[in-house]
């Protein structure tokens, strides 16, 4: 374990302290783009924050290949070999395409070439456990055909879902979180070694978005682009192959009995094609709805838009930084959950806790159709956004004015110097914590628009 949070504390340093000068040279390329329509962000911000990932991606993997615990896993296996030459294709793709915006498609094709190398080099599914059936062998077409659906898929739904600042390296960093804890069980409690390649790949994901996370969050100081949310996407994905696409579920058995007893026991995070899904649940569901949404509007599916999750967050009146952390906490309840109910899948408190938070955070994600209402004598023990709003001398007297309408604004800016006018209650309307805005935030706004 110290090695692994040591690998982890070494890509975290790399990656946060190349960060910086990335960004300058972000700028000085001209990696800027304008602001879109679907944007969220009001200033220009560089991009190219992949670059700094990759290389806290090879120092990780070059410090763990000269500690003699880790080591043993660049002897016995190739997959480590594999996950650089894929993630170093597609890191290359995303850097273009953040510099040049290069077509859907290409990168389309760029992310199965990525996964195809990454088969060529053993990095690929042998076999599935299937309920009732036990262990299925896949040909060698098969393999490649699922890898690389299962990498394509990944990546884009990590990809889609990077659309507001610290949102995929901080959902990203716990789905690697709850990949870890998973693959280190099988890799240690268990004594097979071949869940180490996916432990090892686990803890340099959290390295990079953890070093990542304090240059990214809102507001964000440079975004990551598609070369760094691919290459999250991949290294996600090789993780998930390795630990459920390598390990034989026929090793298990010393602990569960026949091999039958072995696939069930480790459902449902076992079986190839739901590992990936349930650690980044929240991101694929964004992936499918807006494939749907967008052929259903005539649309192609890779044509941005601003219906994504995030954005019907803030749509519905959660600011900015409460939408980040709703995604997190969904994110966290599914990853966590799944692993959870893995290895205590008869235990009914688990079940009974996920149903709890559940419940925790639908009331999170409705909390701003919730008009506070704040009693006088409670309105000195609240912030002023829950305050009632009142126009005194023609002006407004709670900060921020918000509340206040049009007429009466106008009203206090006609009114004389010196009118003594009478205090008088507004109501406020439609009015919530998250969408009340100080007058330093109305102005701020004004000069940016």
């Amino acid at each position: 374990m110290r090695e692994y949070l040591l690998t982890l504390c070494i890509t975290a340093a790399v990656t946060y302290l190349l960060t910086g000068p990335v960004r300058k040279f972000a700028i000085v390329a001209g990696a800027m783009p304008e602001i879109r329509a679907r944007d969220v962000h009001r200033e220009p911000t560089p991009r190219l924050g992949g670059i700094a990932m990759f290389f806290g991606l090879c120092a990780g993997l070059l410090v763990a290949d000269h500690l003699p615990n880790l080591n043993a896993v660049f002897e016995n296996s190739n997959e480590p070999r594999a996950l650089l030459s894929g993630a170093a294709l597609i890191w290359l793709i995303g850097v273009l395409d953040d510099k040049f915006e290069i077509d859907a498609l290409i990168k389309l094709g760029g992310q199965m070439i990525a996964a195809g190398v990454m088969v060529l080099q053993g990095l690929t599914i042998l076999w599935i456990p299937v309920p009732g059936v036990g262990q299925v062998s896949l040909t060698s077409g098969q393999g490649t055909l699922l890898t690389v659906a299962l990498v394509v898929i990944t990546i884009n739904a990590v990809n889609f879902v990077d659309g507001l600042d610290g949102l995929a390296a901080g959902m990203v960093c716990i789905a690697s979180a709850a990949s870890f804890m998973y693959a280190y069980r099988i890799w240690y409690g268990y004594g097979i070694e071949a869940a180490a390649p996916a432990t090892l790949f686990a803890a340099i994901l959290m390295g990079m978005c953890l070093g990542f996370l304090p240059h990214n969050m809102h507001p964000a100081r440079i975004f990551m682009g598609d070369s760094g949310s691919m290459l999250i996407g991949l290294i996600l994905a090789a993780g998930a192959i390795s630990v459920t696409g390598q390990v034989d579920p026929a090793t298990l058995k010393l602990n569960f009995g026949t091999g039958r007893d072995a696939t069930h026991a480790m459902l449902p995070v076992f079986i190839p094609l739901l590992m990936p899904l349930t650690i980044i649940a929240i991101p694929f569901a964004d992936l499918v709805l807006a494939i749907v949404r967008r052929t259903w509007n005539g649309k192609s599916p890779f044509a941005a838009d601003r219906g994504h999750l995030h954005h019907r967050l803030l749509e519905i009146g959660h600011s900015h930084s409460r939408a980040v952390l709703i995604m997190y906490f969904w994110s966290a309840l599914i990853a966590f959950g799944t692993v959870a109910y893995s290895v205590h899948s008869t235990s009914m408190w688990i079940l009974l806790l996920i149903v709890a938070l559940s419940a925790v955070g639908l009331v999170l994600l409705l909390l701003p159709r919730f008009t506070p209402r704040i009693p006088r004598w409670a309105e000195a023990f609240v912030p002023p956004r829950y305050r009632r709003r009142a126009v005194q001398g023609g002006t407004v007297a709670a900060r921020g004015g918000v509340g206040a309408t049009a007429a009466d604004e106008a009203a206090g800016d006609r009114a004389p110097a010196g009118a003594g006018a009478p205090v008088r209650e507004v109501r406020t309307l439609n009015l919530h914590g998250s969408t009340a805005l100080s007058e330093r935030s109305r102005v701020r706004s004004h000069e940016r628009d």
